[in-house]
């Protein structure tokens, strides 16, 4: 009795330090593109594109040599899901890259970590909508404090102007919307389908549309260096491939509610590097309604206690 219980609490443990792990990476990955648009000359476009075609396809790979390796491309012979996949990965995951760099490039990455974490509050609200059912008092205080978190942070306390681009808010915002879509519409192909499958082709599509568009080949005005070519390995590889791995395979050793509110780390991690790394100000009130949508995220995440899944 005395290993086993060991045994789980090693695993719970464990649990705990991928998605506060891969939370520190997606958090520091933010940061790190700033730099490279502000200092380096990348634009959200290229990264986006270079991002999501690498990773997705790494994920791929890593999904061929699994026990459900034939899901790779079988899941292309099903017609309903061969439709959600591409709306999944032109919609949701280019849409929530694309609008969440964007808002990075305009402002920050600290505002914009923390409008598109307002993401469980559009989710509540949806679904209030869809049940034609008012939100629950928790919820309610929630979106109180999402409210009041957002206006904070955009106005800096200052009701005749805003604190950052107008740009960069719209794109924040955005950004919550498509973190929202990807939360609600991809269920039903993770009820047939591998995760890991799921989001490498939502991933690889999204990317090569935006190849389409952006033509990444031939970008110009970017400075390439051994520090910008690590920047980026560490966004593609990092921030993107190895933070979404913990975060999938931690949850065989702790429930989504755990993961939701350690999650939490991201925006932290976020404004914490902005603000002593890239000497990003963050004034009083900024700071102050960075807290309460956090708050707004630890409320929506406490759910009903979970059964846990283990191995």
């Amino acid at each position: 009795m005395r290993i086993g219980g060991g045994s789980e609490v090693f695993k719970r443990w464990k649990g705990f330090a991928m998605v506060l792990t891969g939370g520190m990476f997606w958090g520091l990955s933010g940061t790190v593109a700033q730099k490279l648009f502000v200092e380096e000359g990348f634009t959200p476009g290229f990264l986006v594109c270079i991002r999501l075609v690498v990773a997705g396809a790494l994920l791929l790979l890593f999904a061929s040599f699994g026990e459900k390796r034939r899901q790779v491309f079988g899941v292309w012979k099903d017609h309903e899901s061969r439709i959600r996949l591409v709306v999944f990965g032109l919609i949701g995951m280019l849409g929530v890259q694309y609008t969440y760099f964007a808002s990075i490039e305009k402002g920050n990455a600290a505002a914009a970590t923390l409008l598109q974490y307002l993401a469980p509050l559009l989710v509540v609200v949806y679904q209030a909508w869809l049940k034609s059912k008012l939100p629950s008092g928790r919820e309610t205080l929630a979106v109180a404090f999402a409210l009041v978190g957002t206006l904070l942070l955009v106005t800096n306390g200052s009701w005749h102007s805003l604190s950052i681009s107008t740009a960069a808010v719209v794109w924040g915002l955005l950004s919550a919307v498509g973190l929202a879509f990807n939360a609600i519409y991809p269920s039903e192909l993770q009820r047939k389908w591998e995760s890991t499958v799921i989001l490498g082709w939502a991933m690889v599509v999204g990317g090569a549309a935006l190849a389409l568009i952006n033509r990444p080949w031939n970008a110009v005005g970017m400075h390439w260096s051994w520090v910008s070519a690590a920047e980026v390995i560490y966004v593609v590889i990092f921030g993107t491939l190895v933070a979404f791995y913990l975060f999938i395979d931690s949850l065989r050793y702790v429930t989504s509610t755990e993961a939701s509110l350690l999650s939490i780390i991201e925006p932290l991690v976020a404004v914490l590097a902005s603000v002593f790394w890239l000497k990003v100000p963050l004034g009083f009130y900024e700071g102050i309604g960075g807290v309460c949508i956090l708050v707004t995220v630890a409320i929506l995440a406490v759910r009903k206690a979970e059964p846990k899944v283990s191995d």
